[in-house]
């Protein structure tokens, strides 16, 4: 296992979208010291950052730091596992293709955004965009699994394609906006127009109080979807705190968005129901 600890005291960003299993995997450390990261408008060694430690050829990294200014770790990453021991900055796992990433801390914007596969893990909170699409990109997230253990911000997967997104918390508007299909859960309180936009795609909110909706959702039915148990059982195989009830519970299922396809569906719990 490759152990890299954050030294940098600098307020200024830093890009490492260098660090990821699959590149560092058989260099010596003397050639993982020398590769470039974007420091502000400048380049800088990964050396002058990080205390290098271990071997990467198994393809395990280890973050040791508050890495909150340290953005784009494992983007484009296509196998491997990283663990951050601590809080990470922008772009985590933005455009990965597979492996794991798990954050021990809080992880910025654009977690995993238009990510195509693979699992990240974060148990702290996230911030906004989580799976989203770039601005002026068409398809956010198109595969793999984002859980996040605490809150997470706007546009949760925002113009998301495929994949599976969890939020143990609450989190800000817009979740599911322009949805092209995949799955969002909300365990905690959503903000403000879920799913606006949405085309396909399913999102399920779990909280006891029921979530306000636009009004081009239109009530179907009220059911208990069977493949909800599925759902949670694949969740907590992966570690995410799943309540009974979710499960058992019935749900009123609104179809929408009306203002676009129409084909998507919001699932809201019935508290107990």
């Amino acid at each position: 296992m490759l152990t890299l600890t954050y030294m940098g005291t600098t307020r200024v960003p830093l890009e490492a979208e260098l660090i990821r299993p699959d590149v560092l995997a058989g260099k010596s450390h003397a050639e993982i010291a020398a590769l470039p990261l974007q420091h502000g408008n400048a380049q800088a060694p990964l050396g002058e950052f990080f205390q290098i430690a271990g071997d990467p050829n198994d393809e395990q990294v280890t973050i040791v730091g508050d890495c909150q200014r340290v953005k784009w770790i494992g983007a484009g990453m296509t196998r491997g596992s990283i663990l951050i021991e601590g809080p990470a900055g922008m772009h985590l796992g933005a455009e990965m293709v597979g492996g794991s990433i798990e954050v021990r801390g809080d992880a910025g914007d654009w977690l995993g955004a238009e990510m195509r596969g693979g699992v990240i893990r974060v148990q702290g909170n996230a911030g906004h965009l989580v799976g989203a699409a770039y601005r002026g990109s068409r398809r956010g997230m198109r595969g793999g699994t984002i859980l996040v253990a605490g809150k997470a911000g706007n546009e949760i997967g925002g113009t998301m394609r495929r994949g599976l997104i969890a939020i143990g918390g609450d989190t800000g508007d817009f979740v599911g906006a322009g949805m092209i299909a995949g799955t969002i859960f909300v365990m905690g309180k959503p903000g403000i127009r879920t799913a606006a936009g949405m085309k396909r795609g399913s999102v399920v909110l779990c909280h006891d109080e029921p979530a306000p909706l636009l009004p081009t959702f239109k009530a179907s039915c009220t059911y208990q979807p069977t493949f909800l148990p599925l759902y949670c059982k694949r969740l907590q195989s992966l570690g995410m705190a799943v309540r009974p009830e979710w499960q058992t519970s019935r749900y009123v299922r609104y179809c929408g968005d009306l203002v676009a396809l129409g084909k998507g569906e919001v699932l809201q719990r019935v508290a107990g129901g």
